[in-house]
């Protein structure tokens, strides 16, 4: 996937319609000046130059994950903001490390061309105090985002035909995943789900300090058919799930710990009871019965839609035929003694 960084220039030279060719730091940054560091609408940082057809401003840089978070469905154009003369720091093959003054930015879509609809879009922006989440809900002019702070819910028809009430998350909400150790980090941007080709050419360009080991670790999600099995069910569990499921997330508590490079089969879930058993559980003893996923509860949870019972508990109303598939025939393989 080529990198696209647009310079203020050949963004006046694409076209006739300028939005803002440069982003504006103070409101990335948190000036007391921009609305108490809540830029009321997504415009007035100036990520893109042309809001409505996505297309980033200068030092915004377009990404794509090797096995993306399921959302109802939706598709998701991600970006990300780097100061001038800033890069990205690897560590490894987790989280990149982003300067203070950065931002990520990722849109929900649905549908292609023409028929394609801008949902909301979310930013983290990286202050000298931490890190801040803020949603932004797009209108039906599909010009401009507006923040919503409390969230929303949307009834809507998918592009299969599907009638889904799709939720922008609250303020408050963004940081039930995005938390560990009671911090708002990142969960999106790591090294083993980023594609080698990008990684390189980011290094190239001078945005990335070093190459960094175990990237592109995790499949291709829509490269699957004939991948292992494990590597796309761990994967899929990685990304949807461990954010929370992992030591200082949010759902720490359980026990279980649901991240790529978790190898201790008790913690992924193998053959290990809830830590308490409610309706959530239903009925089942262990979070991956080997052999039978009609029996774990990991299954029946990631099948479920309704409240107290499905997981993930944020981020959809419907469930994912395919991953679920995958994290079955994954349970199936498994032996069973």
């Amino acid at each position: 996937m080529p990198l696209l960084i647009l310079s203020a220039a050949a963004a006046a030279l694409a076209g006739s319609i300028t939005v803002n060719a440069t982003v504006v730091e103070e409101a990335v940054v948190n000036d007391v000046a921009v609305m108490e560091g809540m830029p009321r609408t997504l415009s007035e940082y100036g990520f893109f130059w042309d809001a409505a057809e996505q297309n980033p401003a200068h030092n915004v840089l377009n990404y794509e994950l090797n096995t993306p978070l399921y959302s109802d469905g939706a598709d998701k154009l991600r970006f990300i903001y780097l100061p001038e003369g800033e890069k990205l720091g690897a560590h490894g093959e987790g989280l990149l490390e982003f300067p203070v003054g950065s931002a990520i930015i990722k849109t929900f879509t649905f549908g292609e061309g023409d028929d394609r609809r801008l949902i909301e879009t979310r930013v983290l922006l990286h202050r000298a105090d931490g890190w801040t989440a803020l949603p932004y809900r797009w209108n039906e002019e599909q010009t401009d985002a507006k923040l919503a702070l409390a969230g929303a819910r949307i009834p809507m028809t998918r592009p299969d035909g599907e009638e889904i009430s799709y939720r922008i998350p609250n303020k408050n909400q963004c940081k039930t995943c995005h938390s560990k150790d009671g911090e708002v980090i990142p969960i999106g941007p790591k090294a083993r789900n980023l594609s080698g080709e990008w990684l390189a050419q980011t290094v190239s360009e001078g945005l990335l300090d070093v190459m960094p080991a175990g990237a592109d670790a995790l499949p291709h999600w829509d490269e699957r058919d004939g991948a292992e099995t494990s590597s796309l069910a761990r994967a899929y569990l990685d990304v949807n799930c461990a954010h929370c499921h992992q030591p200082g997330g949010g759902a720490s508590n359980s026990g279980l710990d649901l991240r790529w490079e978790q190898d201790d089969l008790a913690k992924l879930g193998i053959r290990k009871p809830p830590v308490a058993a409610g309706r959530g559980a239903g009925g089942h003893k262990v979070s991956i019965a080997p052999g039978a996923p009609d029996t774990s509860i990991l299954v029946y949870r990631m099948s479920s839609t309704e409240a107290g019972v499905a997981m993930p508990e944020l981020g959809r109303s419907t469930n994912d035929d395919d991953g679920i598939a995958v994290v079955r025939k994954w349970i199936e393989e498994m032996p069973a003694s």
